[in-house]
């Protein structure tokens, strides 16, 4: 009865990222420096890839999801957090609201399950170099492209759905930067048990799997470069994971320390989600243009033919 004599939420204030009063300009400044090299970086690498033939290979094929996912990951909180701290613009509809916590659920998932897929892909080659391009053909990569989409966004419905079925009748101040599961749930009327436990478990659950198929994955590989015969062979073969493995440490690093120091959870959550959502996204591009030979080469001639076209007009 209580509940009915409430009004139902219609829109959010989020009230920023916690105790950081003081700091808007400061804020704001750093992270419109990262959001359009972000952008820039990430659209780069796909416009390198497109543009060669010689990178038209399952491994870029998926580093360019990982760019078009990088760019929606940053863009689901970001742009409403430098309007926050520009204009103190704090208020979002109860659409927008949703829409941050699906896309920020589907895109961290899609993202966890793709880091899988590309582990997967350096074991083909590592461990069945003359059948890689039999197991690694184009339907195969497009499946597996897919399902990582389908599985993730059936994850992100599901989450979704649980959050938005309670009721929101009294306060609607969010004490966070976005709309996020944990910092809603605490506004909801009724049994909270059901969605923070399910939220719990699967947020948990699906970067656990994709950890561990990506270390059986590692173990293989690491299995079949020591059983190479030349130097030159391990070194070729281990400098092709180099920038894959770096970028999974930077991904679930962060999401393990928070999920293994319980005590240390609330003060770690909110540096880690801001790593993942701004400064990850420009370190992928980043990691696998500075490691990767074959990309800078493609980047010096896209760069070529740009200039010689603009010296030809």
């Amino acid at each position: 009865m209580a509940v009915k004599n409430h009004t139902l939420v219609t829109e959010f204030i989020l009230l920023g990222i916690p105790h950081t009063e003081g700091q808007e300009t400061v804020l704001f400044v750093v992270f419109l420096i990262f959001y359009p090299f972000t952008l820039l970086g990430n659209l780069l690498i796909l416009l390198t890839v497109m543009s060669d033939s010689c990178l038209h290979t399952p491994m870029y094929f998926f580093l360019c999801n990982l760019s078009v996912l990088d760019v929606g990951f940053s863009s689901v909180s970001t742009p409403k957090m430098l309007a926050n701290l520009l204009v103190r613009n704090q208020v979002i509809s109860l659409g927008g609201c949703i829409s941050q916590v699906f896309f920020y659920h589907f895109l961290g998932s899609s993202e966890s399950w793709l880091y899988t897929v590309m582990a997967y892909d350096r074991f083909a080659a590592i461990c069945h170099p003359l059948h890689y391009t039999i197991i690694m053909n184009h339907r195969v990569c497009a499946l597996l492209a897919a399902g990582t989409w389908i599985i993730s966004s059936f994850h992100a419905i599901i989450l979704t759905t649980l959050t938005f079925q309670l009721p929101y009748c009294g306060s609607n101040e969010v004490d966070y930067f976005f709309c996020d599961i944990f910092p809603v749930v605490k506004l909801a009327y009724g049994n909270t048990l059901i969605i923070e436990t399910v939220s719990f478990t699967n947020i948990g659950l699906v970067p656990m799997i994709c950890f561990l198929l990506i270390l059986a994955s590692y173990i293989r590989i690491i299995i079949a470069i020591l059983k190479m015969p030349s130097a030159e062979g391990r070194r070729k073969a281990a400098s092709t994971c180099v920038s894959h493995l770096l970028v999974v440490t930077l991904f679930f690093g962060p999401c393990a320390l928070v999920y293994t120091q319980p005590s240390l959870s609330e003060v770690l959550v909110t540096p880690v989600q801001i790593f993942a959502n701004v400064v990850t996204p420009i370190l992928n591009p980043t990691i696998y243009t500075v490691r990767n030979k074959d990309v800078k080469g493609a980047l010096k001639k896209l760069a070529g033919s740009q200039f010689v076209s603009k010296g030809d007009h």
